[in-house]
């Protein structure tokens, strides 16, 4: 699959939480470093998603924007 995205991070799914509707899929970016996606149950056994698993997070953003204290 080709995508226009840039922002593509690669990751290994560490577990899936399943709902009634949606899934909660934590996906470890780095040691220690986890991003959280909220798919629907439909596409995590779509792709046929499973712990440790290697997939790649797509962020989709028009801005990033910064906060200081």
């Amino acid at each position: 699959m080709k995508v226009s995205a840039r922002n593509l991070i690669p990751g290994t799914v560490k577990s899936i939480t399943n709902g009634m509707v949606s899934s909660e899929v934590i996906i470890e970016i780095a040691p220690g470093v986890a991003i959280t996606s909220v798919i629907t149950k439909h596409s995590v056994e779509d792709m046929g998603l499973k712990e440790g698993d290697a997939v790649k997070a797509m962020v989709k953003a028009s801005s990033v924007m910064l906060v200081t204290e």
